[in-house]
């Protein structure tokens, strides 16, 4: 990299420089500047998760994946954006969830990969420790649980490196905070399964060949997951009301998927996904997940009749963190929305990518050269009638300045100005995910 803030930090590995390196404090902001104007019906919370790793780790060896969990988060009432703080997330036995950061169950929860209990967090970022909800949760969860907005449940699909080696699990949590359902689903080789999709009918596991390798492990790297040519790659329809035994499993051509959009029951019987697809993962590299490969926007059609799977590219610029409108979750969609990815450019991230999956078009929010808007989180808006009558939030870092903005954005007019530019008091580093949490889902203290 040749940007100003990797001069700042440079490092002899690619995932801990620039705005790939850790931040050194915690901090608290009130009265962000903006500039625009911020719609008056987002109350609430904008929250991202990400790894910060320690000073004292293996710089050769370590991976993006690692490091104590920071959540960044930025609080909107009132047109006005009242604070901004960052804050390490400390669970019990020093544990601490660095992927993904949301509300559930009138709680804040910080969420990892790998499938260890998830930890509650206050309104304003504080941690209360590792919750097994409510003790109920047998093992782990999931960065990436999945909400049925017709139930109220949140479904997950969990595994746990190294405590599950021949299973994952199936969870389902209700709208009370405790586990109602878990069921144990057979795999071989322990594979790394960072999401998974759900329709009305089905929790759909990815199984893929990125798996367990020991070989690496005793070489030093903390990371154990790499690229199994040679195993095969499956998807897996789950009944909701079924079992393991029930699972119809379908063949698909050798790939990664970290990062589905969206998926629901079609007319026709089948279920249609709309995915990030990469050809392979981890394959040589073994800190990070975009040297081998970098992902492309594909459809998967998926016959529980005839166990076929048809892929359909839907965009081939390299883009991931795929969102869309909640209003639509579950159901068929129109829109889904995702960050253009530029390993090779000043930025991990560009241009904030609309997709229109029924008329086959795209369009782009761009930021300017050295500027790129991470994960786009997408908010109904209060009035909302359309599928793109949303907000889009995400983090934009600047090279030249070393510095990050949250921008809103308006779903119905992407190529448009920002809504709203809040300037924070300090860099977000890269990755990883986050949510809009809102105060009437999770209410400040009183």
């Amino acid at each position: 990299m040749t940007d100003t803030a990797s001069h700042l930090r440079p490092s002899e590995n690619p995932y801990l420089t620039g705005n790939y390196a850790p931040v050194a404090e915690e901090l608290t902001a009130f009265d962000l500047p903006v500039t625009g104007t911020i719609p008056a019906d987002l109350e609430g919370r904008w929250l991202r998760n990400g790894p910060n790793p320690s000073p004292d780790i293996d710089v050769m060896t370590h991976h993006w994946f690692m490091g104590a969990g920071m959540v960044h988060g930025v609080r909107l009432r009132g047109g006005k954006a009242e604070w901004y703080r960052n804050r390490y997330v400390a669970g019990a036995d020093g544990f601490s969830p660095n992927t993904n950061v949301g509300g559930f169950a009138g709680t804040t929860w910080a969420m990892v990969e790998a499938g260890t209990p998830p930890v509650e967090l206050g309104y304003e970022l504080e941690s209360h420790g590792a919750n097994a909800f409510g003790g109920t949760l047998p093992n782990g969860f999931s960065a990436h649980p999945k909400y049925d907005p017709a139930t109220g449940d949140l479904h997950a699909m969990a595994y746990h490196w190294p405590d599950l080696w021949d299973h994952v699990q199936y969870v389902v949590a209700g709208n009370d905070g405790r586990v109602s359902k878990v069921v144990d689903i057979p795999v071989s080789d322990m594979p790394m399964i960072h999401d998974m999709s759900l329709t009305p009918t089905y929790a759909i596991v990815y199984d893929l060949p990125v798996t367990v390798n020991l070989d690496v492990v005793a070489e030093g790297y903390p990371w154990p997951f790499t690229w199994a040519p040679d195993r095969a790659a499956r998807v897996g329809l789950l009944p909701r009301s079924g079992t393991a035994d029930d699972i119809v499993w379908c063949d698909v051509d050798p790939c990664y998927v970290f990062h589905p959009l969206n998926a629901y029951d079609a007319a026709d019987g089948t279920v249609v996904v709309d995915l990030c697809r990469y050809d392979r993962m981890m394959d040589t590299d073994r800190r990070g997940p975009f040297t081998d490969c970098l992902p492309t926007f594909d459809r998967w059609v998926i016959d529980p009749t005839t166990r076929k799977v048809t892929e359909t590219r839907i965009d081939d610029r390299p883009q991931e963190f795929p969102r869309h409108n909640p209003t639509v979750g579950l159901q068929r969609h129109r829109y889904g929305y995702t960050s253009e990815v530029t390993i090779d450019a000043p930025n991990l991230h560009g241009a904030i990518i609309k997709l229109d999956v029924e008329a086959g078009t795209s369009q782009a929010h761009e930021f300017g050269p050295g500027r790129g808007g991470a994960e786009p989180v997408v908010v109904p808006k209060a009035d909302g009638v359309a599928e793109d009558d949303a907000w889009i939030l995400t983090v934009v870092y600047d090279a030249a300045t070393d510095s990050s903005e949250l921008h809103i954005l308006d779903a119905g007019d992407i190529t448009g100005a920002a809504v709203a530019q809040i300037s924070l008091p300090q860099r977000v580093p890269f990755g990883f995910h986050g949510n809009w949490v809102s105060d009437s889902s999770v209410p400040p203290p009183a």
